[in-house]
C-alpha cells in the first residue's frame, strides 16, 4: 500500500548511541547529523528551498517542518512543503515581494509562486503572561487568537502529533525529532504531545486529524489520544462553518473517504459535520441511507484512485438525498403541498441546515440543487423526452446519482435505473428502439377506457 521506510533509516531508528536532549518543558528532543538520514534537498521542492535559503542567508533560522519531512522519511510524495523560521510575518513579507500575509487566528506568510504557494509560518510560543491582543481563549479552553511568537522548542511543544514534530534545518541539514517522533513512524504510532483533553479542547479539529493522519499513514491512534475524543467530539459544532469545509475536503477526497467516515462514526464525530445525515441513519441503521454513504464513499475513493475528478456538488447532493426526501415527506403531510412542491421547499431548508456545521459555497450548493431537482423528472423522461433530456448540462451527475440510489434502494428505483442504463449505454438505433417501446407500452397502458354506450331501455309498462 505503500512504501516502507528505507532500510537506512531503520537503522537510524536502531541506533541507542544518538545524543537525547530535554526541552524546558520535558519533551525529548534528538538531533540526526545529516550523515544519518536519508533526506536530501533533491527531495524537497524547488520553491519550498529558496524559501529557505533566502531567511537563512538573511539571518533567520528555517526549518522544512511537519509532512513534508514526515512523509519523506515514510517513502511518500509529499502534497505541501510547509517552513517555519524565527522571522515575524512582517519581516517575512519585506523578504518576499511575493507574500501575502493571511490568518486571523494564528497569523501565516504564504509565498506565491504561480500556482505553488509555500506557507510560512512564525515558530509559536506559550501563553503564558502573553496578552489579549496576541492571544485568546474560550470559557470551553479553544484557542481563538494564537499570535505568540518562541523558540524551536516551544513550537515543538505546540505542535499536535510527534510525527510532525520534525524539523528539517537548512543550516547544517540536521533533523531535529521532539517527542519520539521517529519512533513513532517506525512504530505506526499516532501519538499526541502534552495533554489530550487540553490539546483537543484548544482545537478539536485535532480529532479530525488524528482520524485523517490514521487512515491516510496507516497509524494506530495511541490509546491515551483515542480515549477523549468519545467525549469531546461535541466540541466540534463550536468551530466555524467555513474551516469545516476545508476539513471535509481532506477527510473525504484525499482516497480513504471510507475508512475515515467508519472511524469518525466509531467515535462520534461525524454527527457534528452531518446533523440531518446521522439522524437518519440512527432512525433506520441498515437501511437505504446507510448503504447509500458507503457506496459514495467507495466511489469517492475509486475515482481518486483512478485520478478522475470528483466534485463537493455530487457529494453532497449524494449525502443529503435521504434528509431531503425526509423533509420533503414530512412538508408534504403537515402543509398539504403536492410531491413536487415539497421537495423544492425542502430543498432549501435541508441546505440551510447543513450549512450551519459546513459552509458549502454556493459555486457547489446550487449544481446540488439542480441535481437533486434532476431526480423527479427520470420517470416523466422515460421514451422520446429522454433524447432531450440526457443533453441537460446536470444529466450525468443526476444519472449518477439514480445508479447509487439503485443500488441502495432497489424496487422500482432499480428498474427506472436500469431503463436508463440501457438508454445511456445503448448506440443511436438501440436507443429509438428503447424510447419507442415505452411510449407504447405507456400508451398502452394509460389509454382511457371507453364508458359503454348508454341504451335507451323501454320503459316498464
Amino acid at each position: 500500500m505503500f512504501r516502507r521506510i528505507s532500510q537506512f533509516c531503520k537503522q537510524l531508528f536502531e541506533d541507542n548511541q544518538r545524543p537525547t536532549e530535554t526541552t524546558p518543558a520535558g519533551l525529548s528532543l534528538e538531533v540526526v547529523a545529516r550523515k544519518h538520514h536519508a533526506i536530501s534537498r533533491k527531495q524537497i521542492s524547488e520553491n519550498a528551498t529558496k524559501v529557505l535559503y533566502r531567511l537563512h542567508k538573511a539571518g533567520f533560522k528555517a526549518y522544512l517542518v511537519g509532512g513534508g519531512v514526515r512523509d519523506i522519511l515514510l517513502g511518500l510524495e509529499p502534497k505541501d512543503f510547509d517552513v517555519v523560521t524565527d522571522a515575524t510575518p512582517e519581516q517575512i513579507k519585506k523578504l518576499f515581494r511575493n507574500c501575502r500575509l493571511v490568518g486571523r487566528r494564528f497569523r501565516l506568510a504564504h509565498i506565491v509562486f504561480g500556482r505553488d504557494v509555500i506557507e510560512v509560518a512564525t515558530l509559536r510560543g506559550h501563553h503564558v503572561d502573553s496578552g489579549e491582543k496576541v492571544s485568546k481563549t474560550n470559557a470551553e479552553g479553544r484557542l481563538l487568537r494564537d499570535n505568540v511568537y518562541g523558540t524551536i522548542d516551544e513550537d515543538a511543544e505546540r505542535r499536535d502529533f510527534t510525527v510532525n514534530a520534525l524539523y528539517y534545518d537548512i543550516s547544517d541539514f540536521s533533523i531535529h525529532s521532539y517527542g519520539g517522533g521517529l519512533q513513532d513512524l517506525d512504530s505506526r504510532t499516532l501519538r499526541l504531545i502534552g495533554d489530550p483533553q487540553k490539546r483537543y479542547r484548544e482545537d478539536p479539529v485535532r480529532m479530525l486529524r488524528a482520524v485523517r493522519f490514521s487512515t491516510k499513514l496507516d497509524m494506530h491512534i495511541d490509546p491515551a489520544a483515542a480515549e477523549p475524543i468519545y467525549e469531546l467530539a461535541p466540541l466540534l459544532q463550536d468551530i466555524p462553518a467555513a474551516r469545516m469545509y476545508e476539513e471535509v475536503l481532506k477527510l473525504f477526497f484525499n482516497g480513504h473517504a471510507l475508512n475515515n467516515y467508519e472511524l469518525m462514526r466509531e467515535f462520534g464525530l461525524f454527527e457534528p459535520l452531518f446533523p440531518l445525515v446521522e439522524a437518519v441513519l440512527r432512525d433506520d441503521p441498515n437501511g437505504p441511507a446507510a448503504k447509500m454513504i458507503k457506496a459514495i464513499m467507495r466511489n469517492t475513493d475509486q475515482r481518486v484512485a483512478e485520478d478522475k475528478a470528483v466534485t463537493p456538488a455530487f457529494f453532497y447532493a449524494a449525502m443529503l438525498w435521504y434528509p431531503l426526501s425526509q423533509r420533503a415527506d414530512d412538508i408534504a403531510l403537515e402543509s398539504g403541498l403536492t410531491t413536487y412542491d415539497a421537495f423544492y421547499a425542502a430543498m432549501g431548508d435541508v441546505m440551510e441546515q447543513q450549512c450551519r456545521s459546513i459552509s458549502i459555497p454556493r459555486r457547489f450548493s446550487t449544481p446540488a440543487k439542480d441535481i437533486w431537482q434532476l431526480q423527479l423528472r427520470f420517470e416523466r423522461n422515460q421514451g422520446t423526452r429522454a433524447f432531450k433530456f440526457i443533453e441537460h448540462p446536470k444529466f450525468r451527475a443526476a444519472y449518477d446519482l439514480l445508479l447509487l440510489r439503485a443500488e441502495a434502494e432497489g424496487g422500482h428505483t432499480a428498474k427506472s435505473a436500469a431503463w436508463w442504463r440501457s438508454f445511456v449505454e445503448g448506440s443511436d438505433e438501440q436507443r429509438s428502439v428503447i424510447a419507442r417501446s415505452t411510449k407504447t407500452s405507456k400508451s398502452r397502458n394509460n389509454r382511457r377506457r371507453r364508458s359503454p354506450k348508454k341504451t335507451n331501455k323501454p320503459a316498464q309498462e
